[in-house]
C-alpha cells in the first residue's frame, strides 16, 4: 500500500484511482513492447496490473539509469524520426539528460500545463510574461506555448537585462508573472534600486517553478509583498513533466494525479510512507509515451497528505465522467532534494528550512550556506548581505528556531551571486 485505506474511499477519489489504472495499463501495453530500456527492465514482470497496490512490485527508475554516455535518454520508446522536441536538464547535480519529446508528447506537456494556469485563473487574452533566458531547458517553453495554448498572451522576455525586463514588462502590463521564486525577488531588488515600483505594476499573480521557494511562507510573503500580486507554486521536470501546482490561498502542492501516478517511499528504508512522513516522491507519467519514465525516484522529499474530502479539480479526460478528483497535497511543497539533507551534530536539516528564517529578515537580500568539516562534525556558514549588517540576531533566529549554531557572516551588497533559473545557495565545501 502506499497511501491509507481510508483516505480513497469517496466516490470522486474511487473514480480517479480506476482511471489512473487504465491511464497505467494503456501505457505499459502501448510503451513496454517497443521501449528496449523498459523492456529490458520489466522482463519479469506482467503487462498489466489490476490494481494500483500491484504495481508497486515493479522494480524503480533512477535518473542515472536514463543518461546514456553521450548524454542522450536511454528511454525513448520510438525511432527518431517521430521526435520534434529537445531539451536537456541543468546539469547542476551532474551530466545533463537530454529528453525528446513527440508532438503528441508535447501537446500533453500543454494539457498539464492548462490545470495550471486554471488554478492561475488565467483570462483570456491576459499578459504572461515569462522571465527567462529559456535556452535548453524545458520549463519556460512549455510555461510560454501552454500560455497561448491556454488562452493568454505570452511575453518572452529571453536574453534581456534584468532592467530591460522590469520596462517590458511595465509597458506590456502583463497579469502574470512567470519566473524562478529567486529571480522574482531579483526583479523586485533590481527594481527597488532603480526607483521602481513593482507594487504598482500590473502584476496579479507570480507563478514559480524550479526552487522549492513558492511553498516557503517566508519567500512566499516576500514575493507577495514586493509585487503585491498572489503567488501561485508549482513542479515539475524535465524528464517527468509538469507533475504539481499549489493554490493561490496557501503554501503546499498538490500531484496533478490525472497524469501523474505518485508513490511515496520513507526515507530511511523505501517502505511506502505514511500519512504525514517525511518521503521520497516517486512518479509514472501516464501520457507521454516518447520519454516514459515509470516508478521514477524523483529526489524530491515531500510530506504526503491524502485529503478524505476535497473537490479540487476536474479530470481533463472529461468522456471518463469522473467529476471532480481529490488530488494528494504535499504539505509545504518540495521540502528539499533527498542527497541535499544535511546532518548537522545529529540534527537533520534542510536547506529550505534554513531559507525559511533568512528570508524572514526583509534586510537581508541575498545569502550563501557553505557546510563544512571540522574534525569529524559537519558545520554551516552563512553569508547574508544585510542592509543592517546586524548578522547576530540571524545567527540567534536560527538557533532557536533550529537549535543549531549556525555562523553568520556579514558580506558587501552585491558580492553574492544572483540566479534566474535555479539558484545553487548551498556549497558543499567538505571534502572526502
Amino acid at each position: 500500500m502506499t497511501r491509507p485505506v481510508d483516505s480513497y474511499t469517496t466516490p470522486q477519489r474511487q473514480a480517479l484511482e480506476a482511471e489512473k489504472c487504465r491511464r497505467l495499463n494503456a501505457l505499459l501495453a502501448e510503451v513496454v513492447p517497443a521501449n528496449q530500456f523498459y523492456a529490458e527492465k520489466f522482463a519479469e514482470c506482467p503487462r498489466q496490473v489490476d490494481s494500483l497496490e500491484a504495481f508497486a512490485a515493479f522494480p524503480l527508475t533512477t535518473k542515472t539509469e536514463l543518461i546514456a554516455p553521450n548524454g542522450q535518454a536511454t528511454n525513448r520508446t520510438w525511432p527518431d524520426s517521430r521526435y520534434v522536441r529537445f531539451h536537456q536538464t541543468s546539469g547542476t547535480r551532474g551530466q545533463p539528460l537530454q529528453v525528446w519529446d513527440t508532438a503528441a508528447d508535447w501537446a500533453w506537456w500543454l494539457d498539464c500545463w492548462r490545470l495550471i494556469y486554471d488554478r492561475a485563473g488565467l483570462r483570456p487574452g491576459e499578459g504572461v510574461f515569462v522571465a527567462a533566458s529559456f535556452g535548453p531547458y524545458v520549463g519556460f517553453w512549455s510555461a510560454f506555448e501552454a500560455a497561448v495554448a491556454s488562452g493568454g498572451r505570452a511575453i518572452p522576455a529571453g536574453g534581456l537585462s534584468s532592467l530591460a525586463r522590469l520596462d517590458l514588462l511595465q509597458r506590456t502590463e502583463a497579469t502574470v508573472l512567470v519566473a524562478t521564486p529567486s529571480y522574482a525577488l531579483h526583479l523586485a531588488e533590481v527594481a527597488r534600486q532603480e526607483g521602481i515600483d513593482t507594487a504598482a505594476s500590473a502584476v496579479r499573480c507570480v507563478l514559480v517553478a524550479g526552487e522549492p521557494g513558492g511553498s516557503i511562507p517566508a519567500v512566499r510573503e516576500r514575493i507577495a509583498a514586493a509585487w503585491q500580486a498572489q503567488v501561485l507554486d508549482h513542479a515539475g521536470a524535465t524528464e517527468i513533466g509538469p507533475w504539481g501546482v499549489g493554490r493561490l490561498s496557501e503554501p503546499g502542492l498538490e500531484v496533478i494525479e490525472d497524469w501523474f501516478y505518485p508513490e511515496f517511499l520513507a526515507l530511511d528504508d523505501d517502505r511506502p510512507a505514511g500519512e504525514g512522513e517525511l518521503a521520497e516522491l516517486v512518479l509514472t507519467t501516464l501520457g507521454r509515451t516518447g520519454c516514459p519514465v515509470i516508478r521514477y525516484r524523483t529526489g524530491d522529499v515531500v510530506r504526503p497528505h491524502w485529503p478524505a474530502h476535497s473537490a479540487c479539480h476536474e479530470l481533463v479526460d472529461a468522456e471518463a465522467g469522473l467529476g471532480k478528483s481529490a488530488w494528494v497535497q504535499l504539505v509545504g511543497g518540495v521540502l528539499g532534494r533527498v542527497d541535499d539533507m544535511l546532518i548537522i551534530r545529529g540534527m537533520n536539516v534542510f536547506p529550505s528550512a534554513i531559507e525559511n528564517i533568512v528570508r524572514g529578515f526583509p534586510e537581508v537580500e541575498e545569502f550563501r550556506l557553505t557546510v563544512r568539516r571540522q574534525g569529524s562534525l559537519d558545520s554551516l556558514e552563512l553569508e547574508i548581505e544585510d542592509r543592517l549588517e546586524d548578522p547576530g540576531r540571524v545567527a540567534g533566529e536560527l538557533h532557536r528556531r533550529l537549535g543549531l549554531r549556525v555562523e553568520v557572516l556579514a558580506v558587501p551588497a552585491g558580492s553574492l551571486p544572483r540566479f534566474s533559473g535555479k539558484a545553487r545557495r548551498v556549497v558543499d565545501a567538505r571534502s572526502g
